[in-house]
Order: structure tokens, then C-alpha cells, then sequence
């Protein structure tokens, strides 16, 4: 579609916006997303469903790919795309809202590919973390993370923007119970291993040849006894003893990277 023909098959204006700012959370459950990369990531998952495009008209001609001629587009002023978002948050003249994602399954990744890593997080709450987390695994090719439904963040744009599209194409399982979902991941034949500072052995060590989940727990705290308990084994990485520890959007990223390049 040329630019003249796009802008003529988009229907918006500059105006006062309706929906308050916040984290990326819109009405009614919906999500909102902002910056150029999460928007285009969502606009070209086709298990998106989008609801409305708010768009400063230099931000629309910077989008890969078309959009659909009936697409819901209001253009915008930056400033007023700024009261639809975080405090400061870069939305780069793009804010999308649309529905969450459809539930992801355990089964529906664990019976896949096994050569791909699974990451699992213990009440890892924190949105930026959590993105990190999600580019990682996209970096690295993993099969998917899981999360406990009640101690993890929701999708957010906070969370969108930090995964830079990784949202959109890492399957994210959340599950009721952590402890079960590690179970049905021994049962798929993967090695669990549980990231502490503690444990005597290095990942390098603990790793085996065949399929891996690695286990992250919340920075500080660490992960739970009982997710422990439900490990094969527990690692650490050789950081040096000047540090005490890595965030664990960090961890996540080496111990992913030693996945993906172990002999």
C-alpha cells in the first residue's frame, strides 16, 4: 500500500483521547501497548485481536507491513498519546489497545520441540524483568516461560516495551500451581534445574544432553523451598565473589546462552 493510498484508507484525528494513563492496562481488561516495535510485533500476530490504533500520522508511515483499509485509527498529537501511557513512557507516536492473548497450555509446549529450553519463574513480578526475560527466550529460541497466574505481572505495555515483541512470539504458560506444572515437565522428559547462589554446582556442570528447563527465582528472596524440592538439580553461575548476584533478567539471559552453545 503506498503512503498517499495509506493515508487515505485511514480514518483518525487529532483530538482529546478518551482512557487514562497507566501501566498498559486499558479498560475492560483490555491491554494497551505502545512503541514502535511491541505495536508492530502485535499488528503482525495473527492471534492478536486489536482493538484501536492511536498515531501521530509520521509514526503510521514508519510501520512495516499494512494495515487493513478498515483498521481502527485515530491520529494523535505526542502529547496527547502521552496520557494514554505510563508517566515518560517512549511510546514513539504509537498506542495500541487490544485483547490479551489466548491461554497457552503446558502440554501444548512441553510435547513440542524439546531441544528448546523452558524457562520458569518463581514469583518473578516485576514487568521489566519479566520482558527481559521474554526477549531472552526469544533470543535464545525457548520453547515458552511459565509463570504462576497469581504471583507474575499481567500483560502491560510496561512489560511490551521491555520485551521489544518478544510478547507476541514466546508462549507464555501461566499455570495454578508452579510446583504441578514442574512435575508435568519431568513427566515431558525435561531436567529441571534450579538457579541459586548457594549450590555448589556451576550450570556447566548440572547441565545434561537432553531437554532443560531452567528454574528462576524473584531477585533477593530467591525461588521457593518447594520449587527447590521439584528441581533434578540445583546450579549456580561462576560470577566472581565481588558480586553477590545477578538480576535476574541477567541469569535468565547466561544461563539461556549456556543452553544454547553447551557441547
Amino acid at each position: 500500500m503506498a503512503k498517499s493510498d495509506r493515508k487515505r484508507a485511514l480514518r483518525g484525528r487529532a483530538g482529546r483521547m478518551k482512557g487514562g494513563r497507566g501501566s498498559g492496562k486499558g479498560s475492560s481488561g483490555h491491554v494497551r501497548i505502545w512503541g514502535r516495535h511491541p505495536v508492530e510485533a502485535a499488528l503482525k500476530n495473527p492471534a492478536r485481536q486489536h482493538r484501536k490504533l492511536w498515531a501521530t500520522r509520521e509514526a503510521i508511515e514508519t510501520l512495516d507491513g499494512e494495515l487493513p483499509a478498515d483498521f481502527p485509527v485515530e491520529y494523535a498529537e505526542v502529547a496527547d498519546l502521552g496520557r494514554l501511557v505510563a508517566k515518560d513512557a517512549p511510546h514513539q507516536g504509537l498506542v495500541l489497545e487490544c485483547e490479551p492473548l489466548d491461554t497457552t497450555f503446558i502440554d501444548d509446549v512441553a510435547t513440542g520441540d524439546r531441544t528448546r529450553p523452558v524457562v520458569v519463574l518463581d514469583q518473578v513480578t516485576d514487568p521489566h524483568n519479566v520482558g527481559a526475560i521474554l526477549r531472552s527466550a526469544a533470543a535464545f529460541n525457548a520453547a515458552c516461560i511459565v509463570t504462576q497466574d497469581r504471583h507474575a505481572p499481567p500483560e502491560s505495555g510496561v512489560l511490551a516495551k521491555s520485551a521489544s515483541g518478544a510478547m507476541e512470539t514466546v508462549p507464555w504458560v501461566r499455570v495454578v500451581n508452579l510446583a504441578r506444572a514442574l512435575d508435568e515437565l519431568a513427566e515431558a522428559g525435561y531436567w529441571r534445574i534450579g538457579m541459586t547462589g548457594e549450590a555448589d554446582a556451576t550450570l556447566a556442570e548440572a547441565m545434561p544432553e537432553g531437554p532443560v528447563a531452567i528454574v528462576l527465582g524473584a531477585e533477593g528472596e530467591g525461588m521457593r523451598h518447594n520449587i527447590e524440592q521439584h528441581c533434578d538439580a540445583l546450579a549456580k553461575l561462576p560470577i566472581s565473589s565481588d558480586i553477590e548476584s545477578l538480576n535476574v533478567s541477567n541469569a535468565a539471559a547466561i544461563s539461556l546462552y549456556a543452553v544454547a552453545t553447551r557441547s
